[in-house]
């Protein structure tokens, strides 16, 4: 379905964010994309959603197709009328507005009343806490409520392709484990292609399909879920599992080392 060819991001015409990468998500799959912070993963969801511009950033090489299609050259709301739409890292809901306002906002470029109506049906099934809470301003949400909430205004567009930026970032463990089960739901029952972004390795790799892992702007590794999670590699730099099946902290890695065994 998504298909990134090659591409660089520049910012200001000086900073070199992404450095060539290739990827794609399949229809009807969840992809997730890996890496520690200033990876670029991030860099490479605002590439797809058209959110570079107002950021001063620039696709200066290779391309990105949807369905078919080219679509770097799009505008952001051309993109969501294409059928895809991000949710921000840190939810981003509109705070002043109500559960239910904000999901109007979501569903802007629906001109029926009944589908909108129909839709906002769909995310009070499942979400009912935020049905609940629909007529309370959302800035009284708890953090895995705007989460929720952030998710159901992305349905309200009926998008083909959601973007997930961070989801499990500042949540409880329970709440987190809810949320994605939810994702699940909603990508097998309704058939939504989800690309998500997560530093949490252990979470996305038990929840996606198909895997890919950013460092300094590059793709270093990819493969099936499963692979990856299995992969020694993988356990010692991202799931903290030394090859004897020690835990072991982050601060004992040496990042020479990880590149040099990826690279080779």
């Amino acid at each position: 379905m998504l298909q990134i060819n090659n591409i660089e991001v520049m910012y200001n015409n000086v900073v070199l964010v992404l450095r060539g990468i290739s990827l794609e998500a399949k229809e009807g799959k969840i992809t997730t994309v890996l890496g520690a912070n200033g990876a670029g993963k991030t860099t490479t969801l605002k590439a797809i959603s058209g959110l570079l511009r107002p950021e001063r950033g620039d696709i200066t090489r290779g391309n990105i197709t949807f369905a078919g299609e080219r679509i770097d050259s799009l505008a952001g709301f051309e993109i969501v009328k294409k059928g895809i739409v991000q949710v921000f890292e840190g939810r981003r809901v509109f705070v002043n507005l109500t559960g239910d306002e904000n999901l109007i906002a979501g569903g802007h470029i629906e001109p029926s009343t009944a589908e909108m109506n129909r839709r906002k049906d769909m995310v009070y099934e499942y979400f009912p806490r935020i049905k609940e809470r629909r007529n309370i301003r959302s800035g009284y949400y708890s953090g895995g409520e705007q989460q929720m909430l952030a998710i159901g205004r992305a349905l309200m567009s009926n998008p083909k392709m959601v973007l997930l930026d961070e989801p499990s970032l500042g949540l409880a463990p329970m709440i987190v484990e809810e949320i994605f089960n939810i994702i699940k739901r909603l990508n097998e029952e309704q058939g939504v292609t989800i690309l998500l972004v997560e530093q949490n390795a252990t979470l996305a790799l038990a929840y996606a399909d198909y895997g890919y892992v950013m460092e300094n702007g590059s793709i270093v590794m990819e493969g099936e879920a499963a692979a990856l999670r299995n992969n020694s590699d993988i356990q010692e730099f991202y799931l903290g599992i030394s090859e004897g099946g020690e835990k072991k902290s982050y601060r004992d890695v040496k990042t020479y080392r990880r590149r040099k065994r990826w690279l080779s």
